[in-house]
Order: C-alpha cells, then sequence, then structure tokens
C-alpha cells in the first residue's frame, strides 16, 4: 500500500508540474491528500508519504536555486565578454590582424603574377582561396564576433540553386553594412573567394581589399558613363570563362540611401513621370543593363535581394567591432536572365518596375516584421572562423615578442614611439570606422543622381 501511495504521488506531483503550477505547491497539495488517504493503512504510510514530498519538495528547491545561479553566472560572464569587446584595444588587434594578414596575401597574390602566364584557370583559382583568406575574415567578424544572424526567405525551388550557378545581385543599398551581409551570403553558399562587385577606380589603389580585388578581375568603374561604357564591357566580358561559379553584387542604386538623396532622387523621379519609391533611391539603369548584356550567356539568373533588419535596427561596422548582434533577413527572387529585355529602354523600365516590387516588399516588412514565404537559416561555415584564428596565431604571435623586447628593455625612447604608434594606429581605426557610417557616405548621388538616371 505504501508503495502504491508513493507511486501516486509522484504521478500527481508530475502532471501538476507539466500544467505549469510550481512544483513546491503541487507537493504540498498532494501531500495532504495522501495523509488523509494513508490514515486507513496506518501511520507508517503517512510517514512514508511525507517523507517522499518533502524530499522532493527540498529537491526542487535546490534544483531551482542551481539553475537560477547559473543563470545569473552566464549572465555576468557574457556581460564581461561584452565589455571586453567594446574595449579600443580588441579594435585595434583586430584591425592589426586584417591589415598585416592581407598585406601578406597581396605580397602572395603578387607572387601568382608569373603564373597567369603558365595557366590563367590555375592562377584564377590560386587568387580565389587568396581572396576568401582576406574577404572571409569580415565575414567571421559579423558571424562569430558579433553573433549576428542571417536569414533569408525564399522559395524551395530556388534554395537549391545558390552557390551552383552564376547570379547577378541586385542588393538594396540602405544600411552601413549591407555589403557585410552581401559578403556573407556568399560565403554560406560556398562563392565569396570568387565573388564579383562593381567598385570605384580608385579602390583599385587601395592596399588588402583594393589589390586583392585587383587579382580577382573585379570591374571598376569611373563613374563617368562615356569612358566606362567600353571598359566596363571589357571587364565583363573576361568573366565568360571564369572557371568558378560566382555571384556579381551590384547596387543599383549607386549610393547609400539618405532622406538627402531620398528626397533629390524622388525630385527625378517626378519629373521623369516614375512612380515613388519609398525605401530605395532611384536605380541606375545604365550599368545594369550593360551588365545583363556582357554576362548573357554565362549568367543564369538575376537574384532580387532585399535586406532588412528586425526591430528597426540600425546596424554600424561600430556595433559590429563591439561585438552588438544584429538580426538580418534577407529576401530572394530568383529571375532567369532569359527573362530580362535586351533593349536598353525596356530593361531601364523592366529594372524601375523590379524597384517597386522591392518598394512594396519593404513596405511589408515594415508593417509585420517579414518578407513573403518561408523562412530559412543557412548554417555558418567553419571555415571563416578557422581562417581567422589562423592568421591571427600568425601575425600576433611575432607581435607578443615585439612588445614583450620594448618592455623587458626598458628603453624609454622606444616605449614612446610604441605609445605613439599605437595612438596614430587608434586615430586611424577609428577614422576608417567613421568612414562607414552612413552620414559619411558618397556625395555622388546628391551631385549626379539628375544626370546618370534613365
Amino acid at each position: 500500500m505504501a508503495k502504491k501511495l508513493s507511486d501516486k504521488v509522484k504521478a500527481a506531483a508530475a502532471a501538476d508540474e507539466s500544467k505549469g503550477r510550481g512544483l513546491q505547491g503541487a507537493l504540498r497539495t498532494r501531500l495532504r491528500a495522501g495523509t488523509q488517504q494513508a490514515d486507513g493503512c496506518g501511520s507508517s504510510c503517512g510517514e512514508v508519504a511525507h517523507s517522499l514530498v518533502s524530499e522532493l519538495c527540498l529537491g526542487g528547491s535546490s534544483r531551482q536555486n542551481n539553475s537560477w545561479s547559473s543563470h545569473k553566472r552566464l549572465e555576468r560572464r557574457m556581460g564581461l565578454l561584452q565589455l571586453l569587446k567594446s574595449q579600443l584595444v580588441c579594435h585595434l588587434i583586430l584591425c592589426y590582424v586584417f591589415l598585416a594578414s592581407g598585406l601578406i596575401v597581396n605580397l602572395l597574390q603578387l607572387c601568382t603574377l608569373p603564373l597567369w602566364l603558365v595557366s590563367k584557370q590555375l592562377a584564377r583559382r590560386v587568387n580565389i582561396r587568396l581572396a576568401y583568406c582576406i574577404s572571409s575574415q569580415l565575414v567571421a567578424l559579423l558571424e562569430w564576433w558579433s553573433g549576428t544572424e542571417c536569414n533569408l526567405y525564399t522559395d524551395p525551388e530556388t534554395y537549391p540553386l545558390f552557390g551552383k550557378e552564376n547570379a547577378i545581385v541586385v542588393l538594396n543599398h540602405n544600411f552601413e553594412i549591407d555589403f557585410l551581409c552581401g559578403w556573407t551570403y556568399c560565403d554560406r553558399f560556398g562563392v565569396l573567394g570568387s565573388s564579383k562587385v562593381l567598385a570605384k577606380k580608385e579602390l583599385s589603389y587601395v592596399p588588402v581589399i583594393g589589390w586583392m580585388w585587383y587579382f580577382l578581375e573585379i570591374v571598376f568603374c569611373k563613374r563617368k558613363w562615356e569612358e566606362d561604357r567600353s571598359t566596363v564591357a571589357q571587364s565583363l566580358q573576361r568573366l565568360w570563362d571564369y572557371p568558378e561559379n560566382y555571384w556579381f553584387l551590384l547596387h543599383c542604386e549607386g549610393t547609400r540611401f539618405t532622406p538627402k538623396k531620398h528626397q533629390i532622387s524622388m525630385q527625378v523621379a517626378e519629373s521623369k513621370g516614375l512612380p515613388k519609391l519609398k525605401y530605395h533611391l532611384l536605380p541606375r539603369t545604365k550599368g545594369f543593363w550593360v551588365t545583363v548584356q556582357n554576362l548573357r550567356g554565362t549568367v543564369a539568373a538575376v537574384y532580387d535581394s532585399t535586406l532588412n533588419f528586425r526591430n528597426k535596427e540600425t546596424p554600424s561596422l561600430r556595433g559590429i567591432l563591439n561585438g552588438k548582434k544584429y538580426h538580418a533577413d534577407l529576401y530572394v527572387r530568383r529571375i532567369p536572365l532569359e527573362l530580362i529585355p535586351e533593349d536598353e529602354a525596356e530593361c531601364a523600365a523592366w529594372l524601375h518596375k523590379l524597384y517597386q516590387e522591392k518598394d512594396g516588399f519593404q513596405e511589408q516588412y515594415a508593417q509585420t516584421g517579414r518578407f513573403p514565404g518561408p523562412i530559412r537559416s543557412p548554417p555558418r561555415r567553419l571555415w571563416s572562423l578557422i581562417n581567422w584564428l589562423f592568421w591571427s596565431c600568425i601575425v600576433l604571435y611575432p607581435l607578443f615578442l615585439l612588445v614583450t623586447h620594448l618592455i623587458s628593455s626598458g628603453s624609454m625612447l622606444a616605449i614612446t614611439t610604441a605609445a605613439v604608434l599605437c595612438s596614430a594606429a587608434s586615430v586611424g581605426v577609428r577614422w576608417m570606422i567613421g568612414q562607414t557610417e552612413i552620414d559619411k557616405s558618397s556625395n555622388y548621388g546628391i551631385k549626379e543622381v539628375s544626370l546618370n538616371n534613365n
């Protein structure tokens, strides 16, 4: 009888707990019922029930206390880690690793020049891997340092094609880190090393990123259509025999969205009789048409990609460096290239219609917090983290030896020189971060938007 009563008390307590009531309150209720039933079987049954319930109550309380303590300890650790990530010294180390390793990779890319004479395709494959060593560090910063989540909205038929075909990616240009999110999606589908962009000619002279792009055969332009028409077309045609799949990332708006640029752009839209856009600038149709025309036959589709962030987050590179976590959502539609008109005027009208549809998707996101279709979370790749850790070990070890030598030498001149260099580096890092902010973005859209829009 005592055993049956014990089983009954346990089962009743478990049932009450599963319904959401507190463990102790549930067991006390069953204790009263159990002791009343135990009166018929003698004091021994009642003692067994009372002992069992008391033990379970104390055990539940202990487990709750341990769980609460563990939660508080985890919160304190996460708070300390977040505080550490926001320190300038960490930012200096991150930038040092990126710049030092980037220059090493640039030197290795320079060493591949003779290989181009022997085998162009082999040289391209080598440079794809070397470029990944640089660009994946920025992806690791977003994914592993800040922990930013990147979700994807697309239809089930399109998802399996990502990374398995050449594509032109038309991405909106509203956020400070939209290029970084674009690279992150490239990495998750295995095309980061071979990804292409249409970049300003001046960037080709910038160490690390610019030099990496030069060896990747990135398409550079001067933003002067008369000069760019032929040079851009020639650069695009060189990609016809590219040995690996690539995504060609295009910001058709030409410059990052700001309220001032948007106002001017909508004035142009009104003068041309075009529907006004709420979330985008008018797209620059000439560059898009030239890209599509010169990549026909080698590119399978256009990926219309619309990016936004949950809870009206305003992501920034400064926030990423500080370890702040963001939540990115990307909506992608696959449009076969043969559906895009070949005539320049018709292609321009098609692109304007595309941006009107993109505006509708952004409006839906603003109202509902989601894009159309099912949501997926493509997994992060460990390669970006492994590459980051590898280069950190390679370039931080000699730095550690140098700092140790300076401290042990006791030379005030050497220590002062090192302090001055660190101060200059901190100023440089802050300046570079500031250049990514929206209010520091290019004035190209203000100066030229009325001239270059079709």
